[in-house]
C-alpha cells in the first residue's frame, strides 16, 4: 500500500492533510480517488492506515484516519554511514539504497583523496536532493522513518561527534588485503540490537594512510568486506546486508 510521511503541522485530531509534491504523485502517478486506501506516517506517532476523504486537484489531499498501525520495519540497530563525496551519481546511489537496506542517517564526507568538492551553494543543493531521495526510499521500502542526511563534514568535525555511538568502524582496503584480518561476521557478533553503529567509508581511491591513523586513533575499528575491493558505492551495501543478516535473520 501506497505510503507517505507527512509533517506535524498538516496533521488533525482526526485526519491528515497531504500537500506538495505528493499530491501530483497520489492523484497523477498513482491516480488515487476517494474512499481509496494509503498510509500516512507521522513523525511522532507513526504509521496510519488513512482513507482519502477529498481531493482538491493540484493543492490538498485531505484524508481521515481510520486505524494506526503497529509496525517492525526498522534494522533494530542505528546505523550511521559516512560515505566521501564521489563522482557523478554515486552519493545519491548509497542514499537511495542505503535506506531501502535500513540505515539511519548519512553523513557526507570530504575525504583528501575525494575528487569532489562541494562548494557551500552546490552543498545545500546535493543535500536537499539526498533528502528528497532518503524519503522517496523510505516510502518505497515501506519503512517507518526516513535516515537524517546531514551537511558535509570534515575529519574533526566527524572525530568530534563519533563519541556518541556504540560501535565505530572504517571499511579499511587494506584489510582485505592482508592475512591476519579480522572476519566482518566476526566483528558482526559483537553489535547488539539497539546499538548505534558508525562506518566510514573511503573515496574512489581510498582512505590516505594518515587519515586511516588519525581515525584507529579515535577507536575506529578496521573492516573487511571481503577479499574483494569494492567501489565506494557498494561496499556501503555490503555492510548494510551484512549486518541485517546477522541481526535480523540469524536465528
Amino acid at each position: 500500500m501506497q505510503r507517505y510521511f507527512v509533517d506535524r503541522t498538516n496533521w488533525t485530531e482526526d485526519g491528515v492533510v497531504i500537500k506538495g509534491d505528493d499530491v501530483h504523485h497520489m492523484t497523477r502517478v498513482m491516480r488515487m480517488q476517494e474512499g481509496d486506501a494509503f498510509i500516512c506516517i507521522h513523525p511522532v506517532h507513526g504509521p496510519a492506515l488513512c482513507e482519502i476523504d477529498k481531493i482538491a486537484p493540484g493543492e490538498k489531499v485531505t484524508g481521515a484516519v481510520r486505524e494506526w498501525v503497529t509496525e517492525d520495519k526498522e534494522l533494530p540497530v542505528k546505523v550511521t554511514i559516512v560515505q566521501s563525496l564521489g563522482k557523478g551519481d554515486k552519493l545519491e546511489q548509497v542514499v537511495q539504497k542505503g535506506t531501502e537496506l535500513g540505515a539511519c542517517s548519512f553523513i557526507p564526507f570530504e575525504a583528501k583523496r575525494s575528487v569532489v568538492k562541494w562548494d557551500a551553494k552546490k552543498a545545500k543543493k546535493k543535500i536537499s536532493r539526498l533528502q528528497k531521495i532518503a524519503k522517496e526510499a523510505s516510502e518505497q521500502s515501506e519503512r517507518s522513518t526516513i535516515p537524517d542526511v546531514s551537511d558535509v563534514m570534515s575529519m574533526t568535525e566527524l572525530i568530534r561527534q563519533s563519541y556518541q555511538y556504540d560501535v565505530k568502524m572504517i571499511a579499511y582496503e587494506r584489510e582485505a588485503r592482508s592475512e591476519n584480518h579480522r572476519s566482518l561476521a566476526e566483528q558482526l557478533q559483537q553489535v547488539k540490537r539497539g546499538q548505534s553503529v558508525i562506518i566510514l567509508f573511503g573515496p574512489e581511491g581510498g582512505f590516505t594512510p594518515e587519515e586511516a591513523d588519525q581515525l584507529f586513533l579515535s577507536d575506529f575499528l578496521p573492516v573487511r568486506l571481503g577479499p574483494r575491493i569494492l567501489r565506494m558505492e557498494t561496499a556501503p551495501l555490503y555492510f548494510l546486508s551484512s549486518l541485517s543478516y546477522q541481526i535480523e535473520e540469524l536465528p
